[in-house]
């Protein structure tokens, strides 16, 4: 059913993820997704490995089914089964059970791509009990201008429509105080990042995995000294870094053998 549109980038971003040195997600972890019509998206069957993704390994759900599945707070885990059961015989393939907390950023934060890994180096934060360092103040430029100036950070949460219903409620809080996020960390669980492109996927990735890994040092090293809030506006508005903003989001994913 996937091979009427083009997934050309989203493969190539899956396997890019799932490739063991960046140890970003391992076996069948993760998901990706992105919109190919105005009701539909493509999402990683379960199941299925990133590192070896295809084509054929992304199934089309409704956006509006899901999304009415989470708004409807009578709706449970066996109404999103008896949806998945619908798609897993006309596709024959399951929608992960993260394709909800997908939907959810694609119709609330306005993503056409989501891309959802176990970075290690997030987990080990994640899994501490100093995880809010993840979502607080920026603790240097490109991180701003990559991720902009707050991720959210979400409570563990029962993965597929109580996570869903969790992540549009925090979303909306979140919205009214610093605008949408690009990023969102997930306690206990991993990393989600909601863009318009396959490449502004990876790149929130590996900054989401920089930023984790700096983080690390400096509090092994005493406390995290953030940006003040000051500098980090100045870095988020500053024209030169707008000009260099929008360059990344241009970029385009390399294919294979062509560096």
């Amino acid at each position: 059913m996937t091979s009427a549109h083009d997934l050309t980038d989203l493969v190539q971003l899956s396997r890019t993820l799932g490739e063991p040195a960046r140890r970003l997600a391992i076996l069948a972890e993760g998901n990706t997704s992105q919109v190919v019509a105005e009701d539909q998206l493509a999402v990683k069957a379960t199941g299925r490995s990133l590192r070896h993704a295809s084509a054929a390994d992304f199934v089309l759900v409704s956006l509006r089914r899901l999304s009415e599945i989470v708004d409807d707070s009578a709706a449970g885990d066996a109404d999103v089964a008896r949806y998945f059961d619908e798609i897993e015989a006309e596709q024959g393939m399951r929608p992960s059970v993260e394709a909800l907390l997908h939907v959810v950023c694609v119709v609330d934060a306005g993503a056409t791509t989501v891309a959802h890994t176990h970075p290690e180096s997030v987990n080990a934060l994640l899994c501490s009990d100093r995880a809010e360092v993840l979502a607080g103040p920026p603790i240097f430029p490109d991180q701003v201008v990559v991720m902009g100036r707050r991720g959210l950070l979400i409570p563990y949460s029962d993965p597929g429509v109580v996570l869903a219903r969790e992540v549009r409620a925090r979303l909306a809080e979140h919205a009214g105080e610093w605008g949408m996020p690009r990023v969102i960390y997930l306690r206990n669980h991993g990393l989600v990042v909601l863009v318009s492109s396959p490449a502004q996927a990876l790149q929130l990735t590996e900054m989401a995995d920089k930023v984790s890994r700096v983080l690390a040092a400096a509090l092994a090293l005493g406390n995290v000294v953030p940006m003040t809030d000051e500098s980090a506006e100045r870095i988020d508005t500053r024209d030169d870094e707008q000009v260099r903003r929008t360059a990344l989001a241009r970029a385009t994913l390399r294919q294979p053998g062509n560096d």
